[in-house]
């Protein structure tokens, strides 16, 4: 992400976060906000691509049968995926010093968990309980967001302390 539009976004996110500064640390806001954008975006995919382009119907493709709430989530997560990463690793957790690739991995590795952890609860939520299927994926990302922050902020984008020589 340039440099001049990047200082462009985190000043408008910034702007936001000064009433609130009292209560929550940028990171978190600046978190928040990025994460919240790419929510927002990733619900309104899946509730278009399940109703309007799936019709809530399976997908069939040669032996295999995706239920709709499943391949609309494909579909959201092919979207919300590497829009997130960059929102992550440029906005949010700029000051990580470890290197693009690892970060890229650890990501990687963060959003296959999340993966598996949306298909748990999705089919808990639609299948196990009878849920309607955009409440279902609301609280699942809610579940997966909060987790998603803890392992992005200590783990995927950690600061790496540096040894101090004398």
């Amino acid at each position: 992400m340039a440099g001049t539009k990047r200082r462009i976004i985190l000043n408008f996110i910034d702007f936001f976060h000064k009433p609130f500064s009292r209560f929550i640390d940028q990171q978190t806001f600046r978190y928040l906000a990025c994460g919240g954008s790419n929510t927002v975006l990733d619900i309104l995919i899946y509730f278009i691509s399940y109703n309007f382009i799936l019709h809530k119907q399976t997908v069939n493709i040669g032996p295999l049968h995706i239920a709709p709430h499943i391949f609309a989530f494909m579909m959201s997560f092919s979207i919300s995926f590497p829009l997130g990463f960059a929102l992550s690793k440029y906005l949010v957790f700029a000051h990580s010093n470890l290197r693009g690739r690892i970060q890229l991995f650890r990501y990687a590795m963060l959003v296959a968990t999340c993966i598996v952890l949306n298909y748990i609860f999705l089919k808990l939520f639609v299948d196990g309980l009878g849920w309607y299927a955009t409440p279902s994926k609301i609280v699942t990302t809610a579940i997966v967001a909060v987790f998603s922050y803890f392992s992005q902020r200590n783990f995927t984008f950690k600061v790496k302390e540096v040894p101090v020589t004398e």
